[in-house]
């Protein structure tokens, strides 16, 4: 549809949305800054982490590929599709696999961030008849959409294009959708968590113009890179204006009013999010030409800013923290144990299934080389181990321990959305934690492989080295849960108890700027200053209650006085050396491969996972799909002479190089961010500036005994009173292809994404973001 009108009054809209929005961004970037050089000077570091950390992470590799069905909205045909899954984690679709073999340019590029995975055309009927009220077809009219099969995949989104696909069967269904939703889990996570200063800068300015709207508690739509959040945030506020203007002016029958809505909705959005860029990129800009100024006076007036924010804070303490306690007491305190019960059970669960599949992934391992022996066969499941976590379809029996979080009564009482930020953030710790424990496995085993004598040695040291790192595990996951209840406590009663004592404290804060100097109003703001005041007024009973969990035998957690430090201090040298090439270094195949033969074997997709069923044939009903279908907009210059329906049942997941590297073209990940120390709460939800680990108590001297190399039985979890070292999570350092920052490979002839939306390129290339 013809949108030319839309043009004029949509800029303006997200002008002033995004003029607001960046003023807030600048304040809180000095704030962010000063937080940042703090942090740098005074060392506040936690205990380190018993697990090593991949430096360099995995690239290069798909992570499933596939056909399936892909329904055409262009010509309203569906068209067997060849799905690459990269390490980037975009969906890539080409015309067939023969296209993908031969580098040729993909059909579309998706950007899954923000998107939800249906897998019944009811689900999405149902939401697309509530997003323009007032049309809904009657029984008996045609749907929007009919597939021609009873295993549906549709990607929908509240503002861009909707993408519907179809397999054959439930149990390819079910694999396609631990893909999609691996997708969406990994690109929802793009803010990166290295930056230290513009992240908790951008998060907080999204939260503070939200609360300035009165809208506190968690946001659904904090998902994908910056760019497409504040996209998120533009439409969050546009799209109710444009359903009331243009829904009356639609014409035709209801499934046809809605189509054209949906097209409307992802122009929009597309048009937003082309001058959402433009406008962030030159407040970011400016933000980092004034930057080395601000450094500057903060290096040299450290003491006198940390004294100023000092006054003011004991200040507005006196004035709020009275009532703020009341509230906590009256509102907060009650439910907290509920809270913190409902959090556990099923992130507890997820976390020892991921032990458990890492047990039996290594136990296995060790008993296939015990059968067939040799080196070899070490190298080949090393290979395939190391990808452990980022396999879809092993790791779904984790993430879906996340699916049982209910909060109930309790998420109409606190103002949450829905519970989807704390599932998605839960299940990126369980593949961090189950990342982790892998490289520190190859990386022991590696280093034991030049001592051992023979088959038999070596199982006892992979049984060996398996259970040294399950006690690591055991101790870093309780790590890590701990701090994730925290931070989940807090994303849930600080915007509670914010809005709660808004009425009575929000509009006395202006009394508080005198106390600031004005040298000195870049870094202290009195809004941020309140939030942490209001946090402390809470934080105490949540430190309280997670300690008190920890004493429960049934949730696995140490208790903080069995922490011991720097137990094993030699084995993170280990961590610092280059990437392990189990392939090159013991496959025994010294000679060269010619480029030729390196680059056919390059193409080929390394299948680990086949159906039981073999070739799948087509159901009844379904011959549609092999009818001759009139040509597509662009027609590939080669056909794939292998396309065969059975194919469907030949998707796969390839861990192993060689693979072709993805293309620099293909979208970066994106999602929900996780603050630096320095800025202590890692969503934009929850007030920076004040530290989860400050208020923790301080932890005892290591003990004398220290924690041994006694085994432990492997298929178990240690329990509470086993010691165990000290733990520290390390943040996940995104690449520059998982944020966005990708240069195309020389020769490589593919188009670049276009900057928004989806669009149809000159050599028919859909490209999304």
């Amino acid at each position: 549809p013809c949108l030319t009108w839309l043009c004029s009054p949509v800029a303006e809209k997200t002008g002033k949305v995004l003029g607001e929005f960046c003023r807030c961004y600048k304040e809180q970037y000095g704030v962010a800054l000063f937080n940042s050089v703090r942090y740098e000077i005074e060392g506040n570091g936690g205990p380190q982490a018993q697990l090593l950390h991949r430096k360099v992470p995995l690239e290069d590799h798909v992570i499933y590929s596939g056909n399936l069905f892909q329904y055409i909205e262009e010509n309203k045909k569906w068209r067997n599709r060849f799905c690459v899954v990269p390490h980037n984690y975009g969906l890539v679709l080409y015309e067939n696999k023969l296209a993908y073999e031969r580098e040729l340019s993909p059909r579309v590029l998706v950007n899954s961030a923000g998107y939800k995975i249906l897998t019944s055309v009811d689900q999405y009927l149902e939401l697309v008849n509530s997003s323009l009220p007032g049309v809904t077809p009657k029984s008996g009219h045609s749907p929007i959409l009919k597939c021609p099969t009873d295993f549906p995949l549709i990607l929908w989104h509240p503002y861009a294009r909707h993408y519907y696909f179809c397999v054959m069967t439930g149990k390819e269904q079910e694999k396609w959708r631990a893909v999609f939703q691996d997708c969406v889990r990994h690109c929802n996570n793009g803010i990166s968590e290295d930056s230290k200063v513009e992240a908790p800068a951008f998060t907080d300015a999204i939260r503070m113009y939200r609360q300035a709207k009165e809208q506190y508690g968690t946001w659904d739509m904090l998902c994908g890179n910056e760019t497409q959040v504040l996209s998120n945030l533009v439409m969050e506020e546009v799209l109710p204006e444009l359903r009331t203007t243009i829904g009356p002016r639609l014409k035709g029958k209801a499934p046809e009013r809605q189509r054209t809505w949906i097209q409307i909705s992802d122009a929009v959005y597309r048009m937003v999010y082309e001058q959402t860029k433009a406008q962030y990129d030159a407040a970011m800009a400016k933000c980092e030409q004034e930057r080395p100024q601000m450094e500057s006076t903060i290096r040299t007036d450290m003491d006198q800013i940390i004294t100023s924010k000092e006054h003011l804070a004991s200040k507005i303490r006196a004035f709020v923290l009275p009532k703020a306690e009341v509230c906590v007491r009256n509102h907060v305190q009650p439910y907290i144990s509920s809270i913190l019960e409902a959090l556990m059970t099923p992130t507890s669960q997820g976390f020892a299934e991921v032990r458990e599949v890492f047990f039996k992934e290594v136990t296995d391992m060790n008993m296939n080389i015990v059968n067939e022996g040799g080196l070899e066969k070490l190298v080949e499941y090393m290979e395939k181990l190391s990808h452990l976590a980022f396999h879809p379809v092993k790791m779904q029996s984790c993430y879906e321990k996340m699916d049982q979080l209910k909060l109930e009564g309790l998420q109409q009482r606190f103002d949450v959305s829905s519970t989807s930020v704390f599932k998605q953030r839960a299940q990126i710790h369980m593949r961090q934690q189950m990342d982790d424990a892998v490289y520190t496995f190859e990386t022991l085993l590696h280093q034991e492989l030049g001592k051992l004598q023979g088959k038999d040695d070596l199982c006892k040291s992979i049984q060996r080295i398996l259970e040294r790192v399950l006690k690591k595990y055991d101790y870093d996951s309780s790590t890590v849960r701990k701090k994730f209840f925290r931070e989940a406590l807090l994303q849930i009663t600080i915007p509670f108890l914010l809005k709660k004592l808004a009425p009575t404290c929000k509009g006395e804060l202006a009394k508080f700027q005198e106390l600031i100097f004005e040298d000195f109003a870049s870094f202290i703001l009195v809004e941020n200053t309140y939030e942490e005041v209001v946090l402390q007024s809470v934080m105490k009973d949540i430190m309280q209650a997670v300690k008190e969990a920890a004493v429960q035998r049934k949730h696995n957690l140490y208790r903080d006085s069995m922490v011991m430090h720097n137990s094993d201090p030699n084995l993170h040298l280990l961590g610092e050396g280059v990437p392990i090439d189990w392939g090159e270094e013991y496959s025994g195949q010294p000679e060269v491969e010619p480029d030729t033969e390196k680059r056919r074997r390059a193409k080929q997709v390394v299948s680990v996972i086949q159906d039981d069923e073999g070739v799948l044939p087509y159901e009844v009903g379904a011959e549609e799909l092999l009818q001759p279908r009139s040509p597509e907009p662009r027609q590939m210059e080669e056909q794939d002479p292998g396309a065969t329906p059975s194919s469907l049942g030949q998707a796969s997941v390839q861990h192993v190089a060689p693979s072709p590297k993805p293309r620099a073209d293909i979208p970066s990940g994106a999602g929900l961010h996780q603050s630096p120390p320095a800025s202590p709460v890692p969503r934009a939800d929850v007030p920076a500036g004040a530290s989860v680990q400050q208020a923790a108590p301080a932890s005892p001297k290591p003990r004398a005994d220290g924690p041994s190399e006694a085994k432990v039985p492997p298929a178990t979890a240690a329990s509470p009173e086993t010691p165990s070292p000290s733990a520290r999570m390390t943040c996940h350092l995104p690449s520059d292809k998982e944020t966005g920052e990708e240069v195309a490979p020389s020769g490589h002839e593919c188009s670049p994404p276009q900057p928004v939306g989806t669009t149809e390129s000159g050599e028919g290339v859909q490209t999304e973001f």
